[in-house]
């Protein structure tokens, strides 16, 4: 090939960083302020669905729950594993160490325990849900696995925590069917006015 054709190609590359490696601010560099944020708009959704939702989170004080306490009973089933039958058990690793991780956070999202946070019991059935599932799947996948005082551990915990949230969601059912009860009378649905 020909020097002719060949063209020499520059290019100009500009630092756009605000900050040094150090991270301080480089020179010549001014902060804009974040913008604030925007109130999210909920899209309307259907009576139904907003019910459902309220019944699903809610914050209870200290020892209103509509159902029975159940943060004794986890700790009753965590202290009947004694750690010296259970082979690691002190080792912060260990299967019962990461089954009491998983049931505590079960315990929280059905209200037994206060949040860690702001302190007040709140209930959430679909986080609930998805943690007994999470025992559920560990009990299944461990079948035949397990010592058998990890294996009484398993099966206490996840037996108590799903009594609990059966309660709460017959309790939350029936909370929903008295209000809407309150809401409508016979007189709304013949139509009559007072």
């Amino acid at each position: 090939m020909s020097e002719e054709h060949e063209e020499e190609v520059t290019y100009k590359v500009a630092d756009k960083r605000k900050f040094n490696a150090d991270g301080s601010v480089r020179e010549g560099v001014t902060l804009d302020a974040p913008p604030p944020e925007k109130p999210r708009q909920a899209a309307k959704a259907p009576a139904a669905e907003t019910a459902e939702s309220e019944a699903s989170t809610q914050e209870f004080p200290e020892g209103t729950l509509p159902v029975g306490d159940l943060g004794d009973d986890l700790e009753d089933d965590l202290d009947e594993a004694d750690d010296t039958d259970i082979p690691g058990a002190r080792d912060p690793a260990s299967f019962v160490n990461f089954l009491s991780t998983l049931a505590t956070n079960a315990a929280a999202a059905l209200g037994a325990v206060p949040h860690p946070v702001t302190g007040k019991r709140s209930l959430d059935l679909e986080t609930g849900k998805y943690w007994l599932d999470i025992l559920g799947m560990l009990k299944d996948k461990t079948k035949g696995h397990l010592h058998p005082k990890e294996q009484q551990l398993v099966d206490g915990l996840l037996g108590d925590l799903r009594m609990q949230y059966v309660q709460l969601v017959r309790a939350t059912e029936e909370k929903l069917k008295a209000q809407a009860a309150a809401k409508f009378s016979g007189e709304d649905i013949l139509g009559k006015k007072k």
